[in-house]
């Protein structure tokens, strides 16, 4: 006799997760296609020289590619738990936010621009640490029943 286990509702943190996780996937696929990434013939491995565009707006190389597609991998993979989820999102978040203040720091000309970089990156990178953050919070605070 086989036990049949009732699989658990995701949370709505773990949905989060798990849409966050989606989109990175499917930007970092993006990144390779020509047409949607303008300017592909220019794509480096990882330096600030690679002129490809995603969506013709955001510089990207496949190392921004590579590290796209392994955050969504991660996304998807710690969405299975509401605990990892949270910490995907919150780390995730914080991770972004830094990678914000790094790319507003540097020199987008300089070498330490290996990602790389531009200030549409910028600007995304910073509204994704945010809603990462807020989404990672707010979604995993503990509802305290109403009497």
């Amino acid at each position: 006799m086989a036990l049949h286990t009732r699989a658990q509702p995701r949370t709505a943190v773990q949905l989060a997760a798990l849409a966050v996780g989606a989109v990175f996937l499917l930007i970092g696929i993006l990144g390779f296609i020509p047409g949607i990434t303008t300017d592909y013939d220019t794509l480096r491995f990882a330096e600030h020289h690679s002129e490809a565009k995603l969506l013709g707006v955001f510089q990207v190389s496949v190392l921004h590619n590579i590290v796209h597609l392994l955050f969504g991998a991660a996304g998807l993979a710690m969405a299975r738990a509401a605990g990892s989820a949270r910490a995907y999102l919150v780390g995730g978040g914080v991770i972004y936010l830094l990678l914000w203040l790094y790319g507003l720091i540097i020199d987008h000309d300089s070498a330490a621009n290996f990602v790389p970089l531009n200030d549409a990156d910028n600007w995304l990178h910073f509204l994704l640490g945010v809603v990462m953050v807020l989404l990672g919070v707010l979604l995993s605070r503990r509802r305290v029943p109403r009497a």
